[in-house]
């Protein structure tokens, strides 16, 4: 990194983390009720955001030559999804406000559904085709929106044309400022650096108004436009997805040309990233994507120079910000998998690995073309979906499945407290098969995500009534075509996603009823519930033999069996479900915080977990329970049906350091993925030395790690989560 990214960077990064305000919320209020309250509604919602953007404050900084800047989470909030806090006139126009009510009057029993379970729904999580901006600017996108509106007599799809069109305005209105900004700003600089605005500027003239040029051009267009359409959506897990497959054609030309080597393109790919990074500043949990490598749509190797790049750039970089993933498939070239090896080595534990091909097979599968399936990204965390063809309700829920399992064993009641939480009048000692328990257990989970799945359909309605994202929506597959925004049947899938948490608990702990109680009756049911309502005390001869049955990961057929057949339950009820557009619930499964969350909310189980524990990362085996090492413990999680879960299904493997070499883990890698595996992540870090971050934290400020889902700086997290990785199980050979 030059001197120039040298202080630029230190400089951004101090700014990330100071306090930042924005008049979001009071220019987008004044504009919806005062300036433009006559206008019918969609005309009314598109003409306050473009109002908010432009008047968003513009920040030129020294040492940048990339312009451009909105900070994330400087109290401007997302307004027509949740209001603005403590202001009524939101509640008829805010989509949240107004799905939440719709929903107490339609849906009464998801109250309690909401209390114990997950309430709302999450947004966000997607990708957009910004590519189309490279190549023909916001001004071709207006005019194909112009002469669709021109052609039909659909009053709807007039409204939204129109929407589009100021929106779009409002990008080309608000870069016209930062122009004329950096001209001025030119005027009071020396004469290098005036030199180097006035460049800015004119290249902020061209674009994103117009198609990009060069690679150059290319990489400010995306930035702009990026700025805004999170302007727009400011939801966690949006984010820029497969940068490298669009950015490609132009860095390929320019090289080509001689206008730019690898190394300035790398100084463009950074100075990018460090301005990614300090919008959004300490929320590393907000996760915006890249994936790099993968397959084209017509399932050739999309693996690129830069694809190198781009993952050597943030490995250079000690941040959080953005995320960096990797598509890997088999016969991607040999240098990629060093690559993928060395930056599970290398990276500060912010690596996440992808079996392409096993990604595509899933998505494929669940409903998606090849060619959409062969684009796939990234939304956050780790789900996956078609780039820039989903609307956003993709990740909205992540429903706790062992609470679903306790109350089925303990008569409706929670474990912790005994408070009454769903009317089933069974308990363990009324099941005399297993298979009665394991279809009280599937009929309950099953009326539990039907709650959920109707609530979904009622935030689908008013997201698209009252939160059109014109501009996410021009250029997401196929909104422009039909005339409709991304959850009102624009997108080409129209589908949900959720994830099921602590599957891995629930598949040992009924392999450990099956077999204790039901098979070998080596303890009666009373036995083992009153064990479980006493977290183990006093039971703990009993406690011991149930924590050493074999478990998934150890190698057992049956267990591994068992914990599939509770993940295929969890995917075949969402899938089943179809939304008022047709689509349906994709299942991804991660882990996220709510390992550590919705393990506080649960009692003991019966796999000989104590109350309050973790419960297991996404579906890797749970601390303790892989006795024969890593390539026992990857088999066993490779033989689930991972072709069920087409968002993917992530597995969390934390690697001793001492032993993990280049070749061990490129060797480790492969295997992981010509077994079936999705999404490979884990931490390579000593549990001492994570003990000692945990002491000492501001000796440690710069250590990151991997939380599940994404990558955080240690000393952030809570107390709960920083013991949850420290006591994660460490894999030897």
């Amino acid at each position: 990194m030059n001197e120039r990214l040298q202080r630029l960077k230190t400089a951004a990064h101090e700014r990330a983390f100071a306090p930042h305000e924005s008049p979001k919320a009071r220019n987008y209020t004044r504009a919806f009720f005062e300036l433009f309250g006559d206008l019918p509604l969609p005309e009314r919602q598109a003409r306050s955001f473009a109002h908010a953007l432009v008047n968003e404050p513009i920040y030129i900084y020294p040492n940048e030559r990339l312009a451009g800047q909105i900070y994330q989470g400087a109290g401007s909030g997302d307004i027509p999804l949740v209001g603005v806090p403590n202001d009524a006139q939101w509640d008829e126009f805010a989509a949240v406000r107004v799905a939440a009510r719709l929903t107490r009057e339609r849906i009464p029993e998801d109250a309690a559904y909401s209390k114990y379970f997950f309430g709302g729904a999450s947004f966000g999580h997607v990708g957009w085709d910004w590519g189309r901006m490279l190549r023909i600017g916001a001004r071709g996108i207006m005019q194909d929106a112009r002469e669709r509106r021109e052609a039909t007599d659909d009053p709807k799809a007039r409204e939204f044309y129109l929407g589009v069109n100021i929106c779009l305005r409002a990008l080309i209105a608000w870069a016209a400022r930062l122009e004329e900004a950096l001209r001025a700003a030119a005027q009071r600089a020396n004469p290098d650096r005036a030199r180097e605005l006035t460049e800015m500027a004119d290249i902020c003239r061209r674009v994103p108004a117009g198609g990009a040029e060069t690679f150059r051009e290319a990489v400010q267009s995306f930035l702009l436009q990026f700025l805004a359409v999170m302007f727009e959506n400011p939801h966690g897990g949006n984010g820029p997805g497969r940068m490298d497959y669009i950015l490609w054609p132009f860095l390929q030309a320019d090289l080509d040309a001689g206008r730019i080597t690898l190394d300035e393109a790398r100084d463009w790919i950074i100075e990018l990233f460090i301005k990614l990074h300090e919008r959004l500043g300490p929320r590393d949990g907000w996760v915006e994507a890249i994936v790099v490598g993968g397959r084209n749509p017509d399932g050739s190797s999309a693996v690129t120079p830069l694809s190198h790049l781009i993952v050597e750039a943030i490995m250079e970089l000690e941040q959080t910000h953005p995320s960096v993933y990797i598509r890997l498939h088999e016969d991607a070239p040999e240098e990629f998998w060093d690559l993928a090896a060395r930056y599970l080595l290398e990276g500060g534990n912010r690596a996440q690995i992808y079996g392409d091909d096993n990604v595509i097979k899933a998505l494929h599968k669940d409903g998606v073309a090849v060619e959409d399936a062969r684009n796939w990204c990234a939304g956050g965390c780790m789900e996956v979906s078609p780039q820039a063809c989903n609307g956003d309700l993709l990740f909205t829920f992540a429903h706790n499945v062992v609470r679903t399992m306790e109350l089925v064993l303990n008569g409706g009641r929670l474990l912790l407290g005994g408070e009454q939480a769903i009317a089933h009048d069974k308990c363990l000692t009324d099941y005399r098969t297993f298979d009665e328990l394991w279809d009280n257990f599937e009929t309950e989970l099953e009326r539990e995500l039907r709650i959920l799945m109707r609530r979904l359909d009622i935030y689908l309605e008013c997201s698209a009534r009252y939160r059109p994202a014109y501009l996410l929506s021009s250029m997401t597959h196929d909104c422009l075509e039909r005339g409709r925004n991304i959850n009102d049947g624009g997108a080409r899938y129209p589908d949900y996603g959720g994830s099921g948490v602590g599957i891995p608990n629930v598949g040992d702990s009924l392999y450990a009823l099956k077999r204790a109680v039901f098979d070998e009756k080596r303890f009666g049911a009373g036995e083992i519930l009153d064990a479980l309502r006493k977290d183990f005390e006093g039971h703990e001869r009993m406690r011991a033999y149930l924590w050493n049955l074999p478990k998934f990961g150890g190698g057992n057929s049956e267990a591994i069996e068992m914990t599939d057949r509770v993940m295929r339950a969890f995917c075949r009820i969402i899938k089943s479900h179809r939304n008022p557009l047709g689509g349906h619930a994709r299942p991804i499964i991660l882990g996220f915080t709510w390992v550590v969350s919705h393990g506080l909310q649960t009692g003991a189980t019966p796999d000989g977990r104590r109350a309050r524990r973790p419960l297991a990362q996404s579906l890797s085996p749970q601390s303790g329970a892989a006795l024969h090492g890593l390539t026992a413990a990857l088999s066993d999680a490779t033989k689930l049906s991972l072709d069920e879960v087409g968002g993917g299904g992530s597995m969390m493997w934390d690697l001793d350091p001492h032993w993990a070499t280049p070749d061990v883990v490129k060797a480790l890698l492969r295997t992981f993925i010509q077994q079936g595996g999705h999404i490979f992540q884990g931490n390579l870090v000593s549990p001492d030395l994570l003990v000692e971050a945990q002491k000492h934290p501001d000796e440690y400020r710069s250590l990151m790690v991997r939380v599940g889902g994404y990558s955080a700086l240690f000393h952030s997290l809570s107390a709960a989560t920083q013991t949850e990785i420290i006591e994660r199980y460490r894999y030897a050979r």
